[in-house]
């Protein structure tokens, strides 16, 4: 335990902001601290936003960093194209992109590094290939990089917005308009930091557009284009306009239809070759255990 008394130099500083002096330890690893309820203020808890006062006693639990050890792990891989600059892989249901503390192991980056001995370094150690993601519950397709340059050129496309992303996706509820835009900004939840939101409060601009494709008696399957790339983004937008994902176990909101995965697919993805300079497009056919959600409400 490290024990600290706030002076009066120190009063009405945020209590991240001081122990991230004191600590040396980054903002949001004493946000997270706080939230674990690993640091106490005169033996209460308190937020990550209270501003510590003169005399105030704070005690802190000694930081642990939990190291990860990044091996390559044998995987089945869905390879739809590869070539000396990169991949497309069709992500199966369940599988995390890449590791984080707490979940080091049986992502799609180690099932990756145990196929291709060059991926970018771009992103870090822990994301190597890695140029954007889908959630671990959402099925499709990702563009990997094996080299920076490759890398670089995928980034700069995604940041510009030429790229070509397509989802289907099955929502509760019968969605009146045949076609709708979503133009809304995307931030933290203020009530649960794990999920995101629609807010106005330290968010980013999202636009969502979608286009129904069947109406079911509860349901509808639409279809998803992508005009910004937000965490969560078409999740927390149909969910928002009252039509949540079906199986979406944080933002569904209702009961699943059975426990055979979340029903958001990214089916189409599109973009220039960083070598070549031709314009390539994929598509890949909802998974199984999508169509066969798809198939019971056909039939019912």
């Amino acid at each position: 335990m490290q024990k600290y008394v706030v002076t009066e130099v120190d009063s009405n500083t945020r209590i991240d902001a001081y122990l991230s002096k004191q600590l040396n330890l980054s903002r949001s690893k004493i946000q997270d601290m706080i939230k674990e309820e690993k640091i106490m203020v005169n033996a209460k808890k308190v937020k990550s936003s209270y501003l510590v006062k003169e005399n105030d006693e704070i005690v802190a639990e000694e930081y642990q960093e939990e190291i990860m050890d990044l091996k390559p792990e044998k995987m089945d891989l869905d390879i739809v194209y590869e070539d000396d600059d990169l991949l497309v892989v069709n992500k199966a249901n369940g599988i995390v992109v890449h590791p984080a503390v707490g979940n080091p192991s049986g992502t799609l980056v180690n099932g990756l590094l145990y196929h291709s001995k060059s991926l970018s370094d771009i992103n870090g150690e822990f994301r190597p290939g890695i140029v954007h993601r889908i959630d671990a519950d959402t099925t499709g397709l990702l563009v990997v990089a094996k080299n920076n340059k490759a890398h670089e050129s995928l980034a700069k496309q995604l940041e510009e917005k030429t790229t070509h992303r397509k989802y289907v996706a099955l929502v509760w509820g019968v969605v009146a308009s045949d076609t709708g835009t979503i133009d809304a900004p995307i931030g933290r939840d203020s009530s649960d930091r794990k999920k995101m939101a629609v807010t106005d409060i330290n968010s980013k601009h999202a636009v969502t557009h979608f286009k129904v494709l069947e109406r079911f008696s509860n349901c509808t399957l639409i279809e998803l284009q992508l005009e910004t790339g937000r965490t969560h983004q078409i999740r927390v937008h149909m969910n928002y306009i009252g039509y949540p994902i079906v199986n979406d176990p944080v933002y569904g909101r209702r009961k699943i239809i059975d426990d055979t995965g979340q029903c958001l697919h990214a089916k189409e993805l599109g973009f220039v070759h960083p070598t070549t300079g031709k314009y390539m497009e994929f598509t890949c056919d909802i998974p199984e255990c999508f169509s066969h959600i798809v198939n019971q409400l056909t039939n019912s």
